[in-house]
């Protein structure tokens, strides 16, 4: 069971990168909008980096609630998704299910109470903060913990003060983490900011509305 569990994280951290990469942020086209096989979901995401970008990282729809379009599709979003990895895995891992039901709940929970408090998510989850307000804001992927980021090469960091303790993201004895930190930095070294790189071209432009 509880193989299955760490399992289902794992799954769950790949999608969550996969899906905000692709179908959140979308691709790039050349001369042509980025796509996004759900552009309503890729038009939610990116009002939401105009409106966290313009608010120092907070956003009112988790205020506000269900009644908000954007906070409703996000709810709607990890319900299906959640239900779709519950039914492949029931017949093969009751831990993965649970796993994958588990990282949606989860989520919801980090990503909503992270544009409320800012300054918690400084904290806790840098690799978003670096996600938003970064120049490029194509990077940073993961959002609950940075697993497939350090894996992919994805995880940028801005300042030293947004380094996490250890690519796990998860508080652990100093010496396990300067371990952890020693081989991530031989097998999977995270990227730094160019001070010289211009900000995205993303930044402003809004993908319309499909």
């Amino acid at each position: 069971m509880l193989k299955g569990f760490i399992a289902g994280l794992l799954v769950a951290n790949a999608f969550e990168r996969v899906a905000h990469k692709y179908v959140l942020h979308g691709t790039h086209r050349p001369g042509q909008p980025r796509h996004s096989p759900v552009p309503r979901s890729m038009r939610s995401h990116w009002e939401h980096h105009r409106e966290v970008r313009k608010n120092q990282f907070n956003d009112e729809s988790y205020v506000i609630g269900w009644s908000h379009w954007r906070n409703k599709n996000e709810i709607i979003s990890l319900a299906a998704a959640a239900g779709v990895f519950g039914l492949v895995f029931f017949p093969i891992s009751k831990g993965m299910m649970a796993g994958s039901m588990y990282s949606a709940l989860n989520y919801y929970y980090i990503h909503r109470r992270a544009h409320l408090e800012p300054e918690w998510a400084r904290t806790k989850i840098p690799w978003h903060y670096d996600h938003h307000m970064n120049s490029n804001q194509d990077a940073n992927w993961c959002v609950t913990k940075p697993w497939f980021d350090y894996i992919l090469g994805t995880r940028v960091i801005s300042s030293p003060d947004l380094q996490e303790q250890n690519p796990l993201g998860i508080a652990l004895p100093q010496p396990l983490s300067a371990l952890l930190n020693r081989g991530a930095e031989k097998f999977f070294p995270a990227k730094w900011v160019d001070r010289n790189e211009k900000p995205s071209p993303d930044l402003e432009p809004l993908p319309k509305a499909s």
